[in-house]
């Protein structure tokens, strides 16, 4: 392999005649490039002339480093050959191409930006509402043709949102429960008030955090695979497929993911809940020795029975927007994959964020039900 060569000759006249010869190229140039780099332009100095005729081999890597060395424009005097020359020109047309004059800043930049955002939010929401009308229409058809009613579906939804998220639910309120417990301890301790631990965990599982914790993981595991779901349908074109065919694609994909998971999280909320508790009793015993048969006896009658009832409604609730949330995120997914992730990743976040906005509006509601008296 012959590597590239640099002759500089000096001239009687002032300026040097500079001979390239060899490979340059990508394999010959790279370990040595910066060392040719200040060769040539040492020698670039003053009115020098070039000689390239003696190249064997020039590539793309080659000729950008001579390009630079040239000062990004030919020399005056250069011997090289047409096909050599060809590479050169092509470098000079794309250095010398006009760039684009960056967009005038509009003083009402801002202005837009916050229009463009609100359009936005208000076509999410006409979609949202186009959705829950036609889940009141599915509804009532059902109602009126019970045979069409989508068991199947309904079923294997309420398998893989309801009975394989039990799991997770049981470990994660187990573990509030237990943490729970034993921040509360800490503090009653204090004070002597062991006893009102079975308060503080009752209350705050049973009302809060049970219907909370589970929304959040039912939103981030069920409602995500709902959207990936309905997302890769649409990407896959199935979904139109269905409409060819005559199926209702609400009636058969939306109807029965938002049935399902309205009947799967108020049983979860009661599943999570019993288990948070049953956390918090056994850190209890351990912190601050309470017995079981305390707790137990204590719970129903310091807890009224309002707060389980309003714990369920909110599970129930939780999960018929989540569904919502989820099915109307993956109807707009556009077939690639980048729009597969972006609205999958709003649908948690979209689905999270009503989750709290409507446990507010439950606080708000039911600020004077279920306290202990």
């Amino acid at each position: 392999m012959f590597l590239a060569r640099i002759e500089v000759v000096p001239q009687a006249g002032g300026g040097n005649n500079i001979k390239l010869s060899g490979r340059w190229t990508l394999a010959t140039t790279s370990e040595q490039a910066g060392q040719l780099a200040v060769q040539l332009g040492d020698a670039a100095g003053g009115k020098s002339s070039w000689d390239c005729l003696g190249i064997d081999a020039l590539d793309s890597a080659g000729a950008m480093l001579l390009w630079r060395a040239w000062g990004r424009a030919l020399p005056t005097t250069l011997l090289i050959s047409p096909e050599h020359l060809r590479a050169f020109e092509r470098i000079s047309t794309a250095d010398h191409e006009p760039h684009a004059a960056p967009p005038p800043i509009s003083p009402l930049e801002g202005v837009i930006v916050v229009g463009g955002a609100a359009i936005g939010v208000v076509r999410h929401l006409m979609d949202f509402t186009v959705l829950i009308g036609q889940m009141g229409l599915d509804l009532l058809h059902v109602l009126r043709q019970p045979a069409e009613l989508p068991r199947r579906e309904i079923s294997a939804n309420l398998y893989k949102s309801g009975v394989k998220a039990m799991p997770v639910t049981a470990l994660v309120g187990f573990l509030i429960g237990v943490v729970l417990s034993y921040l509360s301890a800490l503090q009653l301790k204090q004070f002597g008030a062991d006893v009102f631990i079975v308060n503080i965990i009752g209350l705050g599982v049973v009302r809060e955090l049970g219907p909370v914790l589970v929304a959040v993981l039912v939103a981030g595991r069920s409602g995500s695979a709902m959207t990936a779901q309905l997302g890769v349908m649409r990407v896959t074109e199935e979904i139109d497929a269905l409409s060819t065919m005559g199926v209702s694609r609400s009636l058969r994909l939306i109807f029965p993911k938002v049935v399902a998971l309205s009947i799967a999280m108020p049983l979860l909320v009661l599943w999570t809940t019993a288990i948070a508790l049953i956390g918090g009793m056994v850190s209890a015993q351990l912190q601050l020795d309470i017995a079981y048969g305390f707790f137990f006896q204590t719970l129903p009658r310091v807890i009224p029975v309002a707060n389980l009832w309003i714990g369920l409604t909110k599970g129930l609730v939780f999960g018929f927007f989540i569904a919502l949330v989820a099915c109307h995120f993956g109807l707009r997914v556009r077939p690639n994959t980048e729009s597969l992730s972006a609205n999958t990743t709003a649908s948690v976040v979209t689905a999270i964020t009503v989750v709290i906005v409507v446990d507010a509006i439950f606080a708000i509601a039911t600020r004077s039900i279920g306290l202990p008296g």
